[in-house]
């Protein structure tokens, strides 16, 4: 009797230690307020924006000249070092010209007596004319005179004509620089036997500025990069990858035809290089604006997804409050919003996890490096 007695006060006081901590616990509970999240905002702009296309290119020389030999002979002196920049008109290469000269020598000879010849059978049509006037020579002999003259006539032309050949060939044994660009290294040195059938050139002169820009975009923005080529407002920027030097320029050329097999076409831009960023047969993220119209825009970071379409959360009233974009493209971190915000919109950029519709929210200074 008296155990049970003792368990059954035991038991009432553990009940109304439970009802006494229940009913406090709720009273906290109910006086409690919602807990505010510290979020990032940002400003929807409405600003210019470029409709651009991004595609891997390859930079080409606009002119690229190999460097032969006309002649059979040896090379005297190479006048440039290996890999250098030459101007238009640079003397590059002096190849042996003895031969030649000797050759000039014995032409010229072969046109001074030619000249003399002709001189003495301009003499004898005179005098046979003379002669013939007073009866003291036939005509055969005067017309014979005249023939020998038209034949010395026609013979200095082939001479100088001869002479001509000889001086052009003399021309080729100094090599200049056709156009202003950076040469290759040398293939010969000096006492090398050089000839036209080689296949090896002397050397590569490249046209470094300005340069092509070759890559290829999908055929759907055709249209619109012809209508803004019109207007003159597509422009093409080269970007070495690893690295943020770049250079601009403009659409050269649009190939005539599409490639039906993967639907892309080929697009040439000419890019001015003349700090020679850019050089010939490397590789370069490029990318074609085709034009620049305004429109909303909004940190990428601030566009979420999911089943029903792409939202944001707006900030209102120190509220956040869910509202539906459509969203158009991307560019170098923003969204571009093609309806659900007009511009001006505060919104989350950091911290949606925790939000809902309705959420208290505080705005909160930006981490450095976000």
């Amino acid at each position: 009797m008296f155990v049970a007695g003792v368990l059954s006060i035991a038991a009432l006081a553990a009940f109304m230690t439970r009802a006494s901590w229940t009913s406090g616990g709720a009273s906290v509970q109910g006086s409690a307020r919602p807990r505010v999240i510290s979020v990032e905002l940002a400003k929807a702009e409405r600003k210019p924006v470029p409709v651009d296309v991004d595609s891997i290119g390859t930079v080409t020389p606009i002119s690229s000249v190999a460097l032969k030999s006309r002649l059979e002979t040896t090379i005297v002196q190479v006048h440039f070092d290996d890999g250098a920049r030459v101007n238009e008109g640079d003397v590059l290469f002096t190849l042996d010209a003895r031969q030649i000269d000797a050759q000039i020598e014995q032409a010229e000879g072969m046109l001074a007596r030619d000249q003399a010849s002709l001189e003495g059978a301009q003499r004898d049509v005179r005098r046979f004319s003379d002669l013939i006037g007073k009866g003291a020579t036939t005509q055969v002999n005067l017309d014979n005179a005249k023939t020998q003259v038209d034949i010395l006539i026609g013979t200095i032309k082939a001479d100088q004509s001869a002479l001509d050949n000889l001086k052009v060939q003399k021309s080729y044994t100094v090599i200049r620089a056709p156009f202003s660009g950076r040469i290759s290294a040398a293939n010969v040195k000096v006492g090398n036997f050089v000839r036209p059938a080689d296949t090896a050139p002397l050397a590569v002169i490249n046209q470094m500025a300005p340069v092509y820009v070759t890559f290829a975009i999908p055929q759907r923005v055709l249209v619109d990069l012809r209508d803004a080529m019109r207007s003159g407002e597509s422009r093409v920027i080269a970007t070495i990858p690893g690295h943020q030097r770049s250079e601009d320029g403009k659409v050269a050329m649009v190939e005539n035809t599409v490639d039906s097999t993967t639907g892309m076409i080929t697009v040439r831009g000419i890019m001015s290089n003349q700090s020679e960023t850019l050089w010939p047969g490397i590789l370069v993220n490029t990318k074609l604006v085709i034009r620049t119209e305004e429109a909303v825009t909004v940190p990428t970071a601030a566009v979420q997804r999911s089943q029903n379409g792409n939202y944001v959360f707006i900030a209102q009233d120190g509220k956040a409050h869910v509202q539906p974009v459509d969203v158009s493209r991307t560019f170098q971190g923003i969204s571009v919003i093609a309806s659900g915000l007009s511009g001006g919109e505060d919104v989350v950029t950091d911290g949606q996890l925790l939000l809902s519709e309705g959420t208290p929210i505080a705005s909160r200074t930006a981490r450095a490096g976000a």
